[in-house]
């Protein structure tokens, strides 16, 4: 569980890496071809985060 203090620590370092971050482009697969997600319509974009992800498992 955060407490006050982890989460106000939490935040002063997001603001002070401000300058520091990049933009992030997440691209999927749409009928053959990837395509970034930010140039999705709305209801692609809402159909987009309703998806199923999974994690594939480690062979042994």
């Amino acid at each position: 569980m955060n407490t006050v203090t982890e989460t106000m620590s939490k935040t002063n370092l997001l603001k002070d890496a401000t300058e520091l971050r990049t933009k992030c482009l997440v691209y999927t697969r749409v009928m053959g071809y990837h395509r970034p997600i930010e140039s999705f319509n709305i209801g692609k974009k809402g159909e987009h985060k309703q998806r199923a992800h999974f994690v594939e498992q480690c062979c042994k």
